[in-house]
């Protein structure tokens, strides 16, 4: 009998379009409710009120919450003590004392040290030497300080003099004049800090009754997440939401259990969950509660809960789920981390500060100047992060130039403006209200606004080792240029050469200095055509003849730069010089140098310009091009900030230049300390 083979190939094949069918069939969100409306449904089921009770040490209920009040056990002090080192004596004994005519007073036989009880009583004409917090003794009411006394030495023995005349309770602490017995000593509520502690300590309170912390289940779903720690595959990202939720948990009052960050496996996350609403008050999933493929946590959800919330008219943020399990809350965050940071705060954080027994916490908001339009989603309201600067005219918040992906878009800004869903943008100019993430938030003591470099990095190290509180934000050396001039930041990185001129080192930047800006040297750092090592159409060739041969190839692919940056003035030079006007992959301009050797390294790309230092960063083949300039255009009207000064000094410093050097540029001094 022969076996007839089979040939996979076919079924492999229509498998791979049903698995591309089933990512492209989006499924819509259950109904998509304003932000308002998904917070009153939401909150509707639960009971916003502080859990149940627990006793803890003293060492351990720092940032709790009182959970009833307590009254004083003891007096404090416990006895009537003195407040200054000196004399116990009768009041009425120093009447008339002065510095002609002092009073003498026989030393009784003991001296009223801390945690010495007295022996003898004080009698009229005599005294007690007594410490600061000693007990007074009987028959004295009043305490002269050492100062204002004499030693002398009388047919009685040792003796003071008293030059001063002294009021009955004069540097007397009475019993109980800090604290009554029976009195209420701190009321439920009170959030404990140092202080209160230290009124528990004083009353011998050694554990108390406070409210139980809502334990919150924390949970990551994506086959592309990696825990911190462990070495990243391509295509991978290593699990931030996790993190950032878990932190802010505990910031709220709560207690996060971090369960881990999961696959996308429908039974994997099942079970998952299902054991994280049996251990938590609250469970916080982030992740796959989206419209794409893999996009399937809302499903499970809605299998162990009831949803009550599917799609917010909210930017960052559309994707959020809110459901209910057995009268536990179920939280699906969106996986991008500033959206997931976002709809925490907005939906997730009040209900553990009301659970912890905090108070709400109160908006803090500025009044300051969007400098740019910014274009904003109809039908969606939008919470716009900025970074404040101070000009000359007030406050000026400064847009985010990343997305809900960026990890680091939270964490850099000041705060945020709510934009409403029927606003189409903010106008430039415009006065905006800005609620500032956190309290005490200030601007930052030096903002610089332009290009980014890596050098720059050891400067500002220097900078911030002085105690200078510092805000960078890369926005391309024409965005620094135009900022600058308009005077939101204090100093902007640039490398843009003239475009009315010829293209020699000499004429980068100096065309940027008008009234109000001066140019300051910086360093000069090579920049070339990057390639993959081994690549035969760029190895032993000028940057010049290697963009020639591979512009002809229709299957070279090049990664651009972003319209603005210096490196993209360069580019298109390159090009023209060559001939060519957009080959391949001109349209894909990212915005750093680092973003285009990353390209050229996962083979989506197989050429582009960048630094010399990033080509050495990734390992990758250099053809050197042209030397630019990165220099500082100084706004005048700040030069004279402390922080401004101390950058300028740091350019000078030996140790900055030599860590510059070591990066791979050349600064413009050698160095003067």
């Amino acid at each position: 009998m022969t076996t007839k083979k089979i040939d996979a190939a076919p079924f492999e094949a229509k498998a791979l379009i049903a698995a591309i069918r089933a990512a492209a069939r989006q499924e819509q969100f259950l109904e998509v409710l304003s932000p308002e409306q998904a917070r009153m449904r939401f909150e509707s089921r639960l009971v916003l009120k502080p859990l149940g009770h627990e006793k803890v040490s003293l060492s351990a209920c720092l940032g709790r919450v009182l959970a009833a009040d307590i009254a004083a056990p003891v007096d404090a002090p416990p006895f009537d003590r003195s407040n200054v080192d000196g004399f116990t004596v009768r009041a009425a004994d120093t009447i008339g004392a002065s510095d002609d005519s002092p009073r003498t007073f026989v030393l009784n036989r003991e001296v009223l040290a801390c945690g010495v009880p007295p022996r003898l009583a004080v009698e009229a004409g005599t005294a007690t030497a007594i410490a600061t917090g000693g007990m007074i003794p009987r028959g004295a009411d009043a305490v002269a300080m050492i100062e204002w006394t004499d030693l002398v030495e009388t047919e009685n023995g040792p003796s003071i003099e008293l030059n001063r005349t002294l009021m009955p309770g004069q540097f007397v602490s009475f019993a109980g004049s800090d604290i009554a017995r029976g009195e209420t000593l701190l009321r439920r509520g009170t959030l404990l800090s140092s202080r209160e502690i230290g009124m528990l300590a004083a009353c011998g309170i050694s554990e108390t009754e406070v409210v139980r912390k809502p334990v919150v289940g924390v949970l990551s779903t994506g086959d592309e997440l990696t825990a911190p720690g462990k070495s990243l595959a391509v295509g991978k990202v290593y699990d931030s939401n996790g993190a950032i939720v878990a932190a802010s948990i505990e910031e709220c009052g709560g207690v996060a259990v971090q369960l881990g960050a999961f696959p996308d496996d429908e039974d994997v996350l099942r079970r998952a969950l299902q054991d994280a609403i049996a251990r938590c008050d609250l469970v916080v999933l982030s992740g796959g509660t989206s419209k794409g493929a893999g996009d399937f946590s809302h499903r499970i959800v809605s299998e162990l809960a009831t949803v009550l919330v599917h799609g917010v008219a909210l930017k960052p943020g559309k994707p959020l789920c809110l459901a209910i399990a057995a009268d536990k809350p179920i939280v699906v965050l969106p996986g991008f981390p500033t959206s997931a940071i976002f709809t925490f705060h907005a939906f997730v954080a009040p209900v553990i500060r009301a659970w912890a027994g905090l108070p709400k916490e109160a908006a803090h908001v500025v009044d300051a100047t969007i400098p740019v339009r910014v274009s904003s989603e109809l039908g969606r309201k939008e919470f716009m992060l900025v970074s404040l600067s101070e000009s000359s005219e007030g406050m000026v918040a400064l847009p985010s130039a990343k997305g809900s992906g960026s990890v680091t878009s939270f964490s850099q800004a000041d705060g945020f403006i709510e934009v409403d869903a029927l606003v189409s943008s903010v106008e430039a100019e415009s006065r905006q209200q800005v609620t500032l993430i956190g309290n005490g938030v200030k601007p930052p003591d030096l903002t610089i606004t332009g290009s980014h470099d890596l050098a720059l990095d050891a400067v500002l190290s220097a900078v911030a080792e002085q105690g200078f509180n510092v805000r960078t934000l890369a926005i391309g050396s024409q965005g620094g240029a135009t900022a600058a001039a308009r005077g939101e930041c204090d100093i902007a990185p640039v490398h843009l050469i003239d475009p009315r001129e010829g293209q020699t080192k000499s004429q980068y930047n100096t065309h940027l200095v008008r009234p109000g800006l001066r140019l300051v040297k910086g360093w000069r750092r090579m920049q070339g055509v990057v390639y993959r090592m081994g690549d035969a159409r760029f190895e032993g060739k000028t940057a010049a003849e290697a963009v020639r041969a591979v512009s002809a190839d229709a299957s070279s692919v090049m990664i651009n730069r972003n319209a603005g940056s210096g490196t993209r003035v360069l580019i298109d030079k390159l090009l023209a010089e060559a001939g060519v006007e957009r080959p391949a992959g001109y349209a894909n301009q990212p915005k750093s140098h680092n973003a285009v050797a990353v390209g050229i390294v996962q083979k989506r790309a197989d050429w582009g310009v960048a630094i010399e230092p990033a080509a050495k960063l990734y390992g990758l083949g250099f053809l050197p091009l042209a030397p630019e300039e990165y220099d500082f255009l100084i706004v005048e009207g700040r030069s004279g900030r402390p922080a401004v000064k101390a950058f300028l000094s740091a350019l000078q410093d030996r140790a900055v230049l030599e860590r510059i050097r070591a990066i791979g540029m050349e600064p413009a001094v050698s160095g003067n300390r």
